[in-house]
């Protein structure tokens, strides 16, 4: 028989889901007022699974991916307008800081050189590419992609550090995220394409409905584990 919490995960899942679709829908469909109220309502219900975390868990690293997607939230609306856009970028930075203590409190400090080198690469490479159309926005945005790509880092190298399906979740989860921005930022200083807002949005919702889920499982009911706590099982 499927657990209670199981289901209601599930149930949650699928109105994320479902709000995510009509989200995109209504952009496409330049419905302004429905769009602006179903992008941070994707958000909602997948921060709201975490409140079915076992309330004697690590509540400490369901609260650090709380905030990280409380800041998640008060991104995506503060990007529904042009001119909160600094603001916007400044939310998700702190998500970014709140998810990289999260993935450093379930396994501690990880130090993969070679995913190192590859993610950092990639990053600059992209700043230096957007480089002579970010003008003012030089400096933020070359602190941000430092900040995803140390996230990124760190997300993947759970991975490595232990082969978990949870793990792998997580991994994927922040390599989404940075493709996500990406496409943001090539979307708003480079080349404006059509179905940017569908392809951003839909790898943004997976990416952070990856990690929740994957943190849901990680948050152990275990009261004696501290310090780095393991998922209690594999998915």
């Amino acid at each position: 028989m499927v657990r209670q919490g199981n289901k209601k995960q599930q149930v949650l899942n699928g109105l994320a889901f479902l709000s995510g679709v009509l989200a995109i829908y209504f952009e496409l469909r330049d419905n302004t007022s429905l769009f602006t109220v179903f992008k941070p309502l994707t958000t909602i219900i997948i921060l709201s699974l975490l409140f079915l975390a076992p309330k004697n868990g690590d509540i400490k690293l369901r609260n650090t991916v709380l905030a990280a997607l409380i800041f998640c939230l008060m991104g995506d609306i503060l990007l529904l307008w042009e001119t909160y856009f600094v603001l916007g970028l400044a939310s998700f930075l702190m998500a970014h800081i709140f998810f990289t203590t999260a993935f450093i409190r379930l396994e501690g400090f990880q130090f993969k050189g070679l995913s190192l080198f590859v993610l950092l690469a990639i990053g600059l490479g992209v700043f230096f590419w957007l480089k002579p159309d970010l003008e003012k926005l030089l400096l933020p945005v070359g602190i941000y992609i430092l900040v995803i790509v140390f996230m990124a880092w760190q997300g993947t190298s759970l991975y490595f550090a232990r082969n978990k399906k949870n793990y792998a979740r997580i991994g994927i989860a922040v390599l989404l995220f940075m493709f996500s921005d990406t496409l943001i930022a090539i979307d708003k200083f480079k080349v404006p394409f059509r179905w940017s807002g569908p392809v951003i949005l839909g790898t943004y919702w997976v990416s952070i409905g990856l990690i929740t889920n994957a943190m849901l499982n990680g948050v152990t009911q275990n009261k004696e584990v501290i310090i780095n706590p393991v998922f209690v099982q594999e998915q």
